[in-house]
């Protein structure tokens, strides 16, 4: 998608009454949205857990072609980005986020989950309290 477009739906649906956005986007958009949002929800893995995903995904593409990649994408290139990706977001992002969940803690509802066993908690109980 072209930045462009990306920008006006990211744009038109933070003016919507309610949303849900998985993943960062792009950096221009990542703090308006997280400013906007009343609810956070951050998923703060441990960076080996993420080159596992990344390993794991390359691993299955070998059969199945990556859920939501564009058709005949080039997955060696898109695996070795991941890598890269993953390590820069753990040096600079992690902890930039990191900090804005803390200081968010007093005007926000999150939700800091931290391993696999917190997920599956939080999930547990949004569909009792939500019911699904």
């Amino acid at each position: 998608v072209p930045h462009a477009e990306f920008k006006a739906a990211h744009d038109h649906l933070l003016q919507q009454e309610q949303w849900i956005v998985d993943g960062f986007g792009s950096l221009d958009t990542v703090w308006q949205r997280l400013d906007v949002a009343d609810t956070l929800v951050y998923l703060d893995m441990a960076v080996l857990r993420h080159y596992w995903w990344v390993t794991k995904r390359f691993a299955k593409s070998l059969w199945v072609p990556p859920e939501g990649w564009p058709e005949n994408s080039p997955l060696l290139k898109g695996t070795l980005n991941s890598y890269n990706t993953v390590w820069l977001c753990h040096k600079k992002l992690t902890p930039k986020y990191r900090t804005y969940v803390e200081a968010a803690k007093a005007t926000k509802q999150v939700y800091h989950l931290r391993s696999p066993q917190e997920v599956k908690h939080f999930l547990e109980t949004m569909v009792t309290e939500f019911g699904g």
